[in-house]
């Protein structure tokens, strides 16, 4: 079943009210207020729609509100059941220091559709569509899969470019990268963004690896279905705390490498409204008293990718 288009416009104006809400903040050096406007915002905006709507990628848990916790639900009710994954403010020290690309994004499929991802770690993998599926996997070496895609794409190895967050637990895969004289995409923050430069030619990125949020992969998943590229994840616990709400979520085989289809299953929407300008969408800027704000916004069951640019007016 296929999500309602007319949803798109109310979870877009969800995110662009929320980015508008961060604004006020950025580069005023205070990540939390940046990101509980973000927040607060969301929360009041998805309050306004007629859905039943559950957060199973959220902020953390009950105990941590006024973050979207998991478990929370939002909506004024109805027929429509959804699973809701949001990082209200992606890249909380972008929108703190005013760097580029900060984004408020959320994720919406029908109820049981979403994977519902513990906060810890997660090893990922992304590449485009046009790398056959075969050619990379989360469990071949790093020199693997940056030769099959090499051969694959008929490039040189100097002419491959891989993404991750520039992390000291990422050091050996640098190195390694380096060695093979691969072109590189460091990021210090933002893996949402990160894993769907694999999306278009135009960033010029051809895998996107390495350890980063459980919760961002679910949202990137979400974006990467509608442009069928591959993504694959596997969780990483650190402690038992990890371990036992990875069991509590219903997690069986700690060890098990996900699929995109076993993350995001069905139809789903996925919408990125920037803060401040990066790599997707430009940030928001003040135009004739209004606030101009872009959203990068996919819609599975209408094959949507698009940027849509809204307007909202300035009150005084």
């Amino acid at each position: 079943m296929s999500l309602d288009k007319k949803l798109i416009n109310e979870i877009i104006r969800v995110t662009s009210k929320a980015a508008i809400a961060c604004y006020k903040f950025v580069g005023k050096n205070d990540k939390k207020i940046a990101d509980k406007a973000a927040t607060d915002s969301m929360r009041n905006e998805i309050n306004k729609l007629n859905i039943n709507g559950e957060v199973v990628i959220g902020e953390g848990e009950l105990d941590e509100a006024p973050m979207l916790y998991i478990g929370e639900k939002l909506g004024l009710g109805g027929n429509i059941e959804l699973d809701i994954a949001v990082d209200p403010l992606e890249g909380t020290n972008f929108a703190a220091k005013n760097l580029p690309g900060a984004l408020s994004v959320i994720s919406v499929a029908e109820k049981g559709n979403l994977f519902n991802a513990p906060e810890t770690y997660m090893d990922k993998l992304a590449v485009s569509k046009k790398i056959p599926f075969d050619a990379t996997d989360l469990d071949f070496p790093l020199e693997k899969n940056i030769k099959n895609i090499a051969d694959s794409m008929n490039k040189d190895l100097t002419n491959i470019t891989a993404c991750l967050l520039n992390r000291p637990r990422h050091q050996k895969i640098i190195d390694k990268l380096n060695e093979m004289n691969v072109r590189m995409k460091l990021l210090s923050d933002g893996d949402v963004s990160g894993a769907l430069m694999v999306t278009n030619d135009k960033y010029n990125v051809d895998i996107f690896l390495g350890i980063g949020g459980g919760p961002e992969g679910v949202l990137a998943a979400s974006a990467i279905d509608t442009f069928g590229c591959k993504f694959q994840g596997r969780f990483l616990f650190e402690n038992d705390k990890d371990i036992q709400r990875a069991k509590k979520m219903g997690i069986k085989d700690l060890n098990k490498k996900y699929e995109l289809k076993e993350i995001v299953k069905g139809d789903s929407i996925f919408c990125a409204t920037g803060i401040t300008t990066g790599d997707l969408v430009n940030g928001i800027y003040v135009q004739d008293n209004k606030y101009i704000t872009e959203t990068f916004v996919t819609h599975k069951g209408s094959n949507m990718t698009e940027i849509v640019v809204s307007e909202d007016t300035i009150k005084t």
